[in-house]
């Protein structure tokens, strides 16, 4: 996924360990959310109707961030890295939040609890590598350039 074709090339070895960390979560949640979808992980007990519409959208979702930021589009960080992230990941946190603190009745630490502080973790570190994958995305006429500021 990462080798020849990997358009991050050039880019500062910290640069490119976020793009990729950007393109390797949104894939694993892609694929966590298919197996919520067959059935294969998903939280104990029945969920309401909008939540498990809401963790089977982001089997779209999930994707539309992970591809615009592998190609390395100034379009895409923004609509991967900015738009959809802060909407999927903060959305992901708090449909798990609900799910794992509003219907489950455990009072101790539950997968699902573990998970929920995981993608709030992920939101927030997202959120602060977007100026970097900005500055280094390739807008019109900056393909191969160092980043302006």
């Amino acid at each position: 996924m990462l080798g020849q074709g990997w358009r991050w090339r050039g880019a500062p070895r910290g640069v490119r360990a976020a793009a990729g960390a950007v393109v390797v979560v949104f894939g694993y949640g892609t694929v966590v959310h298919i197996g919520q979808v067959a059935g294969l992980g998903a939280p104990a007990g029945p969920l309401p109707a909008w939540l498990s519409a809401f963790f089977a959208s982001l089997v779209l979702l999930d994707p539309l961030v992970a591809v615009p930021v592998t190609r390395r589009l100034r379009a895409g960080v923004v609509l991967g890295a900015v738009v959809l992230s802060a909407v999927v990941l903060a959305a992901d946190a708090m449909a798990n939040a609900w799910a794992s603190y509003v219907l489950d009745a455990a009072g101790v630490v539950t997968a699902g609890r573990v998970g929920q502080g995981i993608v709030t973790v992920l939101a927030v570190a997202l959120l602060t590598v977007v100026p970097t994958l900005w500055r280094w995305s390739e807008g019109r006429g900056t393909a191969g350039r160092r980043p302006v500021g």
